[in-house]
């Protein structure tokens, strides 16, 4: 019986932002407004919910807390209350992944405890081109570190232009590439 190797956390994550900043920069505007409480109440506590997992799920930092992914995906509030098909593509795509995870583990994408099953359901969904997982990931790309809570766990201080540039100000001063 063939049993797939277990995805390693970076080889998935490399594929799943492989060409994604092109695909985001139409997609999403650079500065956004989320609102999760808003994203919940269209999208409904299940949905919202399988869908920050998600979110955590393809973009994975331990020390990024909760509330960070559910404010990438507040980006879709007002998109999903306004555009049919958009919440469609996401209803249609926490279906999915619920039923697989139903199928493979016995219950829904959220209460899958560990992450290398969870992640291996997007890694079928990535390799299927499926339109919720492009969605997402394209979208997160920007909604997540986009974020100025991101910007400070992540090391990086912001726009330079105006102190000179990153040669002058912080080029040197990361240290979490060291930590990998």
């Amino acid at each position: 019986m063939y049993t797939p190797a277990e995805p390693k956390r970076r080889k998935f994550f490399k594929i799943a932002t492989a060409g994604t900043v092109a695909t985001a920069a139409g997609g999403l505007p650079m500065m956004f407004t989320p609102n999760a409480a808003l994203a919940e109440e269209v999208l409904g506590s299940a949905a919202f919910a399988t869908i920050v997992k998600v979110a955590r799920d393809i973009f994975p930092h331990d020390r990024f807390e909760d509330e960070l992914y559910a404010n990438a995906v507040g980006v879709y509030a007002e998109q999903a209350k306004s555009n049919d098909g958009l919440r469609q593509t996401l209803m249609n795509g926490v279906d999915k992944v619920n039923a697989e995870a139903e199928a493979r583990y016995g219950k829904a994408y959220v209460d899958v405890a560990a992450e290398v099953d969870r992640t291996r359901i997007l890694a079928d969904m990535a390799k299927a081109k499926d339109p919720f997982f492009g969605k997402l990931r394209g979208d997160l790309v920007v909604s997540l570190y986009n974020q100025p809570a991101v910007w400070a766990k992540l090391g990086y201080q912001g726009a330079s232009a105006q102190y000179g540039g990153y040669i002058n100000r912080g080029f040197a001063d990361q240290t979490w590439m060291d930590e990998l």
